[in-house]
């Protein structure tokens, strides 16, 4: 008969719960520090303990591999939340690439859709790659199409900052702009959501992820 499996015990993935607080310190002696990080030296644990317990705080181990390790009395749940939160911001401020596609011959709305959409995606904090692509005999037209992309570039000045030069790579040019601090943005199409709650939705056909790749217009 098969041996019967034993319980599986669930991984904890709490980041926090290897942490040594409170009764799990288990030497004798640690080096103290007070929640408004005053050094209270070295001292017994229990002691330690006992004044962050009549504090209604927890205390904590900091620096485990110190001799004597070192603790601080702090509020351990408050402590975990705004880690939390900070990491939290962190993702969600992460920036990606967009992508703003544009014609050698773009009529003035259809250009100021455009740019409406580029500063919108700069104010949210994302890069943005401008590109314009040439179809056929539109080749022989690349003055034209550098001078749509500096034209964009130079709208653009309130929102981003041009990281580089715009190239000429096979039949596109490209070049890529990052956001300005966002106390220093102003944009001159895109209205923002606290200013206007009613916007314009342009067609998202012309705007794309940089990761998801362009496609083939030819």
């Amino acid at each position: 008969m098969p041996k019967p499996r034993g319980r599986r015990h669930a991984r904890n993935n709490d980041p926090y719960a290897g942490i040594r607080r409170n009764t799990r310190i288990r030497v004798p002696k640690i080096r103290v520090v007070g929640p408004d990080g005053h050094q209270y030296g070295i001292m017994d644990t229990r002691e330690a303990l006992s004044i962050a317990q009549e504090a209604g705080l927890d205390l904590v181990e900091v620096a485990g591999q110190a001799k004597p390790p070192v603790c601080r009395i702090m509020d351990f749940g408050k402590y975990v939340y705004e880690q939390q939160k900070k990491t939290k911001d962190n993702k969600g401020s992460s920036s990606k690439t967009k992508e703003v596609k544009f014609r050698p011959r773009v009529e003035t709305h259809d250009y100021e859709t455009k740019l409406r959409r580029a500063e919108e995606f700069l104010d949210k904090g994302n890069k943005v790659k401008l590109s314009l692509f040439f179809r056929g005999r539109e080749m022989a037209y690349k003055e034209l199409g550098f001078e749509t992309i500096n034209r964009a570039i130079k709208d653009l000045e309130t929102m981003g900052h041009l990281d580089n030069q715009p190239k000429l790579v096979g039949r596109n040019i490209n070049a890529m702009i990052s956001p300005l601090p966002a106390n220093k943005r102003k944009p001159k199409y895109y209205v923002r959501k606290d200013q206007s709650e009613e916007s314009e939705t342009p067609d998202d056909a012309d705007f794309e992820d940089e990761e998801e790749g362009e496609e083939d217009e030819s």
